[in-house]
């Protein structure tokens, strides 16, 4: 695995033959650990540096990205570019890889009966994955010290947070030192697929990166979401032009001497495309 920087933000090489290596690797550490599926989106907030999810994702022990436009924008800045990764598929391989040597499963967020499905189909599906827990999302700040405390003593291999999580990545990352050994994800619509309740994005619509479509078409105030996006293209053109390898591309000062110096599930898990 290789990560590099884009526009200052950490993401992560990784080819999905190396992922099954990769996630028994990071089970194998100590404490906290952390998977971030990343968007374009989340990439221009990591950037914040008031705020801590640019941190978090350095922290991160995987940072996969899902949003095409950070591959663009790696082969435009001339870095390696990474692998995209859907995340739906690369959660149902990190299960395989779980089911295979296991490993154990925490479920935590959506409504009561969406994690119960989702609970019920998992189990169906992945027959040597343990579930040792769940817990609904949208749960109010003093059941927290419940479902910390459960998450603690169950000490699964790894905890799927969905929606209902108000700080989604930085759930897990600000309450890093509550938790043993466990790898957190934040998947938002992971559980609403597994229950069958969301109709997770089409194959071809992922491939050609047009995902944005569908979000719009949910909610059409995501249009405005072109305002960042176009914000994106001009940091990616400043760093081109003025920065070299994500640094102040350096000045050459010309010496008396004249000598120039550089300065400084899938069956029932499975919904239609």
């Amino acid at each position: 695995m290789n990560r590099i920087e884009l526009l200052g933000v950490p993401v992560d090489i990784l080819r999905p033959e190396e992922l099954q290596g990769e996630i028994m690797r990071i089970l194998e550490k100590p404490g906290h650990k952390q998977i971030v599926f990343l968007t374009v989106w989340d990439l221009l907030r990591a950037r914040n540096t008031k705020k801590d999810f640019g941190a978090a994702l350095r922290e991160a022990d995987l940072v996969l990205p899902v949003s095409k436009s950070i591959l663009r924008g790696a082969k435009f800045l001339k870095l390696d570019v990474p692998v995209r990764y859907n995340p739906f598929n690369a959660v149902i391989q990190i299960l395989n890889t779980l089911d295979q040597h296991y490993k154990t499963l925490y479920l935590l967020g959506g409504h009561k009966k969406t994690v119960q499905t989702a609970e019920r189909h998992v189990r169906d599906t992945f027959h040597q994955l343990r579930i040792v827990g769940r817990y609904v999302g949208y749960f109010p700040k003093s059941s927290e010290g419940d479902v910390i405390q459960a998450i603690y003593k169950a000490s699964p291999s790894l905890v799927i947070v969905g929606d209902g999580i108000k700080e989604k990545n930085l759930w897990s990352y600000h309450r890093r030192d509550k938790f043993s050994s466990s790898i957190f994800l934040y998947y938002r619509d992971c559980l609403g697929i597994f229950a069958g309740r969301i109709r997770r994005v089409s194959e071809k619509t992922f491939d050609a990166g047009n995902e944005i479509r569908n979000e719009i078409a949910h909610n059409p105030l995501k249009i405005f979401l072109i305002f960042p996006y176009m914000r994106y293209k001009l940091l990616l053109l400043f760093y081109r032009l003025f920065r070299k390898n994500g640094k102040p591309k350096q000045k050459k000062n010309k010496t008396e001497e004249g000598i120039y110096h550089v300065e400084s599930v899938e069956n029932k898990v499975k919904t239609e495309d």
